[in-house]
């Protein structure tokens, strides 16, 4: 009778491990993974016991350990082999959206090995019937309490790591980020660590700085005053505010060097790793083997030999993209965020974390000092540091000779072609007298919104609601959001017309214009088409220093971290191009970018000019930016987002349900919706109504690589009931298969 009520029991809890696996097969926040094969799942919360690894009912797996049980009694748990208290039990997360950590037992041919902890390691192990990454973040020689003594653990299926490759201060960072970004510890955990196991010797990257010096030089009194603000203090959060050219790269390395004295460790943070071969460089010149390098460039193994250098100490100033925020440094004391405002330091996968954040609460645990730095700000770090609760130090000169270059604004109504005859003309005198010209338009290809001009009808991608943009080089029709392509139409398949054509153009355009005014000079296109072929970044940067390339063109790979004394122009093609966007940060996007653009000229030299033009010459957010108004753009953007309850005066969550079926994308938005109103639209007892509800409705893009998507926002003064509460209306949701909802909390995109 007892061994029929267990069996009962087990089934039971069999019936809720495949009711969980198809909510997660429905998609349960994360967008990442496939479905799982079998078996994960909350069986902790539902049933109130901890989530073990268990086998299925009646499998020969279950048999043999019952068999074992049966041969000694005295061994609680169905494991077998050495006495209770010899046994390890391991708690391992998985890169899964599971809420707990599941227990399994080290068996003994493992236990044998010699391994003292495994803590920090990954491992190899059965969830459901698949075979997974796993990483132990908990171990114990007691058995996990509250599991009835029928309850038979799964061994680990073998050790992947000799070393530890992560610590108790990401293990912790891993739960602040699932509490945070409402996902689990195994996917946090999942996205930290590099992959690969073999360590192997690293290639040092290119040397090729000329505009840079492995010694310090003489710093500004400005700079001085910054670097002693910085380190005259334990902790603390600093915004260094420099025009472009001002020098802030060498506060940043000043302040890492009395770090390093200190013996303190340094994460230093850029956007994007490829177009900042500069600093890393000139980094790798001064601070030699003690620097590590993070990036999406190196291979697993050479990720994971950096990684293990930063463990064991060897490497003291890691530097990298976004991901670098996670280096293993129990001991961090400066943490520098490089051109903060930049939107690549926020994931668009999950967990959907922002740099920044991550490394503000890392600096707070560990009492290190946050800096962070901008000739542009992002609105928030703006309104905090006029607020006070970010220290501004301010750098107001160019070091290098230089000064700000003279704008002006060129209206493009009624223009044919790419190229106005005032950029024409600033163009043809700067190569006359031997200097060189950056073009900008961050729009790729050679022509987007191919339609019919005699119908009307356009052209877009089978799989999303956009457009197609044709590619003259490779003669396709691509989509720059899914990847699908196809042949150019030769005729309009709705009216049959042959008058096809274009309504804007993308730098291939402006490339065969180039070419047809500038035949002589030599001119080269930099986009993400071009620096995809191995090593064509680094080569075109470098005859461009050197020279050889009298017209450099491109997107938004020629707005960052570049800094060539040949420049005397710099010419931004279309400024429109994401002014009108619907989203909130738009205005925000377009000042920067223009500001961005326009400092790589006069770094070197007082005779910098810009030529923007734009269809909308009037537009506040262009003449701002033209005149160097910055505190009057800043103002005017602050009162537009307190008037409309957006950051920084709340929080925001983006919710966007997607799939295959609209009719059930938007029956579970509507479910959700009407969830969270009910919870928290109407103040209970006590409370204060403080939450705003946008949508649901059609996200922007509505149409992604055959998903519809829906989407709504919740905003607040404090997201943290929301983020308490939301995976659990997620899990009762029971989402059908093939939906997904994704949590993103601190949007920085609403498309």
């Amino acid at each position: 009778m007892a061994q029929g009520k267990k069996r009962d029991l087990r089934e039971q809890l069999w019936s809720i491990v495949n009711d969980f696996e198809d909510s997660v097969r429905g998609g349960l926040r994360s967008t990442d993974h496939p479905p799982l094969a079998a078996g994960t799942t909350a069986a902790g919360a539902t049933a109130g016991v901890q989530p073990v690894g268990m086998g299925r009912p009646g499998t020969a797996q279950d048999k043999n350990a019952q068999n074992k049980k049966t041969q000694d009694k005295n061994r609680p748990g169905g494991f077998s082999g050495g006495d209770p208290g010899t046994v390890k039990y391991l708690q391992v997360v998985f890169n899964r959206p599971l809420e707990n950590a599941f227990s399994y037992i080290l068996p003994e041919n493992l236990a044998e090995a010699g391994h003292s902890s495994l803590v920090g390691r990954r491992v190899q192990a059965l969830l459901g019937r698949s075979s997974l990454t796993g990483f132990v973040v908990g171990e114990s020689h007691e058995r996990p309490q509250g599991l009835p003594d029928h309850v038979v653990f799964r061994e680990i299926e073998r050790v992947i790591d000799d070393q530890p490759v992560f610590n108790a201060e990401l293990v912790e960072l891993a739960q602040w980020m699932a509490q945070t970004y409402v996902c689990s510890q195994g996917e946090a955990i999942s996205h930290m660590i590099p992959g690969g196991r073999n360590d192997i010797e690293i290639p040092a990257l290119p040397v090729e700085v000329e505009g840079f010096s492995p010694e310090s030089v003489e710093p500004s009194d400005e700079q001085r005053h910054a670097v002693n603000a910085i380190c005259t203090k334990k902790s603390g959060s600093f915004y260094l505010y420099g025009i472009t050219g001002s020098g802030k790269t060498e506060v940043f390395l000043r302040a890492a060097e009395k770090t390093l004295e200190e013996g303190r460790g340094i994460i230093y943070l850029v956007p994007e790793i490829s177009l900042t071969h500069q600093v890393v460089d000139f980094i790798r010149l001064r601070f030699g083997d003690r620097a590590a390098i993070l990036h999406s460039e190196l291979s697993p193994s050479q990720r994971i030999a950096e990684w293990r250098k930063i463990l064991l100490r060897e490497s003291r100033l890691v530097i990298g993209a976004r991901s670098a925020v996670f280096a293993p440094m129990d001991d961090i004391g400066l943490i520098v965020i490089d051109e903060e405002h930049e939107g690549s330091y926020k994931s668009g996968s999950t967990p959907r974390y922002h740099a920044r954040q991550v490394a503000m609460h890392r600096a707070s645990t560990q009492g290190a000092r946050l800096v962070m730095g901008s000739a542009t700000p992002s609105v928030e770090a703006w309104y905090h540091m006029h607020r006070g609760s970010l220290e501004k130090l301010q750098l107001s000169r160019r070091l290098s000779g230089g000064a700000l270059p003279t704008l002006r604004i060129v209206n493009m109504r009624g223009v044919e072609g790419s190229l106005s005859g005032e950029l024409q003309g600033a163009i043809r005198g700067t190569l006359d007298q031997g200097r060189q010209v950056i073009l900008f338009l961050n729009r790729r290809g050679f022509g987007s919104f191919y339609h019919c001009r005699s119908c009307g009808g356009d052209f877009s991608c089978t799989r999303c609601s956009v457009s197609l943009t044709y590619h003259k080089a490779s003669n396709r029709m691509v989509c720059h959001h899914c990847g699908y392509n196809q042949d150019p139409e030769s005729a309009c398949p709705e009216c049959g017309s042959l008058d096809l054509g274009f309504s804007n153009f993308g730098t291939e355009k402006v490339e065969s214009d180039l070419a047809h005014s500038f035949p002589n000079a030599e001119t080269r296109r930099l986009d993400t088409d071009i620096a995809r072929k191995k090593g064509e970044l680094e080569k075109t940067i470098r005859e461009f220093r050197a020279g050889t390339i009298d017209i450099l063109l491109g997107t938004q790979m020629v707005a960052k971290g570049l800094n060539f004394p040949g420049v005397k122009l710099v010419g931004i093609i279309l400024a429109d191009a994401a002014l009108h966007l619907p989203d909130f940060r738009s205005y925000e996007r377009s000042f920067s970018l223009i500001t961005q653009v326009a400092g790589r000229a006069g770094r070197y030299h007082a005779d910098g000019q810009v030529i923007i033009q734009s269809l909308n010459s009037t537009h506040h957010v262009i003449r701002m930016a033209a005149e160097n108004r910055i505190e009057d753009f800043y103002r005017k953007e602050l009162e537009s987002r307190k008037a409309l309850r957006f950051p920084p005066f709340s929080r925001v969550m983006r919710l966007v349900v997607r799939g295959k079926d609209s009719s059930q994308v938007w029956n579970i938005a509507r479910r959700l919706s009407d969830e969270l109103r009910n919870r928290f639209a109407s103040p209970g007892p006590g409370q204060e109504a403080n939450y705003d509800f946008l949508g649901p409705a059609e996200s922007p893009i509505w149409k992604l690589n055959n998903n519809f998507r829906v989407h709504l926002m919740i905003l607040g003064a404090k997201l943290g009931p929301l983020q308490s509460w939301l995976p659990g209306l997620l899990l009762s949701l029971r989402l059908p298969r093939g939906i997904y909802v994704e949590v993103d909390v601190d949007p920085q995109s609403l498309l």
